[in-house]
C-alpha cells in the first residue's frame, strides 16, 4: 500500500509502488526570512529514488536542501529549470513539461499544468510551474503551488488522494496562490477520494511569533470546514508534519 508522511509545507515523502519520492524538499530550519516553526525532520531520506520539484521559487526549490539528498536519485524540474541545479551532482537531471510522462521504477509520473509564476527572484530564470500525477497502487496528485483553474476538471477524476496547497509562507497571500475556500471549491472540480493539506503552518517569517499568528495556525482547520460544506464527499485527512498514512490503492476498475 502507498504511503505518504508530510515533511512540512510542500515537502511530501511519498512512499508508492516500492518507489521513494520526494516533493519540493525543504529540509532546513532557516530559508532566508522564514523559520520552521515545527518539529525537524525525522525521516531518513538516503534512499529516495525521485525528487519532484514543481517551479523555481525558493520555497520549493531550496539547493542546500537539494544537497542533503542522494545524489542518484532522479531530478524531475520543469522545463527550463535544470541550469539552477546542474551544478548540484545530480547524476540525472530530467526536465519535464506539462502533459509530458516519465517512469521511475515502474512508477508513472505524469507533469501537469500549475496556475502560477515560475520566475526564481529577483533575477534568475523563468521556468514552468508544475503539479504532478503519481500512479502506482493510487493515484495521486500533488499540486506544487497553483491557483484554481477550471481544467482541474480534468486531472484524473476520482483519483485517490489530492495534495493541496492551502495557504503561503506569509501573513498575506499573493496571486497565484489558493487559500482554504479556493482550495475546497478545487476539490468539487478535481473529485478525489481523499484530500491532504500542505503548504500551511510549517514557515514563519522572523519577528512574526505573536504578531498575526492565527494567519499561520488556522488555515488547515479552514480548509476542513469549506471542504465539508463545499466537497464533503471527500475525506480530508487532517495531518501535521512529520505524521503519515497509508493510501488504499485504487479499485480494479478505476484508471
Amino acid at each position: 500500500m502507498d504511503r505518504l508522511t508530510w515533511l512540512g509545507h510542500s515537502t511530501v515523502f511519498l512512499e508508492a509502488g516500492g518507489q521513494q519520492i520526494l516533493t519540493d524538499p525543504i529540509l532546513r530550519n532557516w530559508l532566508g526570512p522564514v523559520r520552521r516553526r515545527r518539529p525537524p525532520i525525522n525521516v531518513d531520506l538516503g534512499a529516495v529514488d525521485a525528487i519532484l520539484i514543481s517551479h523555481l521559487h525558493h520555497d520549493h526549490l531550496d539547493r542546500p536542501s537539494l544537497r542533503l539528498l542522494p545524489r542518484t536519485a532522479k531530478l524531475v524540474v520543469p522545463k527550463g529549470a535544470a541550469r539552477v541545479v546542474r551544478s548540484e551532482g545530480f547524476e540525472h537531471v530530467v526536465e519535464i513539461d506539462a502533459e509530458e510522462t516519465l517512469d521511475v521504477g515502474g512508477v508513472e509520473i505524469k507533469a501537469v499544468h500549475a496556475l502560477h509564476a515560475g520566475r526564481r527572484q529577483p533575477f534568475g530564470p523563468t521556468a514552468v510551474a508544475l503539479g504532478y500525477l503519481v500512479r502506482a497502487e493510487s493515484t495521486v496528485y500533488f499540486a506544487g503551488d497553483t491557483d484554481l483553474y477550471p481544467e482541474m476538471l480534468y486531472i484524473a477524476p476520482g483519483m485517490d488522494l489530492a495534495i493541496l496547497p492551502v495557504w503561503g509562507w506569509g501573513p498575506t497571500l499573493r496571486g497565484g496562490h489558493m487559500d482554504p475556500l479556493r482550495a475546497a471549491a478545487a476539490l468539487k472540480l478535481l473529485t478525489p477520494k481523499r484530500a491532504v493539506a500542505v503548504h500551511w503552518g510549517t514557515l514563519w517569517p522572523v519577528g512574526l511569533d505573536n504578531f498575526r499568528r492565527h494567519r499561520f495556525e488556522e488555515p488547515a482547520r479552514d480548509f476542513f470546514v469549506e471542504a465539508r460544506r463545499i466537497a464533503p464527499e471527500v475525506d480530508v485527512v487532517p495531518l501535521e508534519p512529520g505524521e503519515s498514512f497509508e493510501i488504499p490503492p485504487s479499485s480494479p476498475d478505476r484508471g
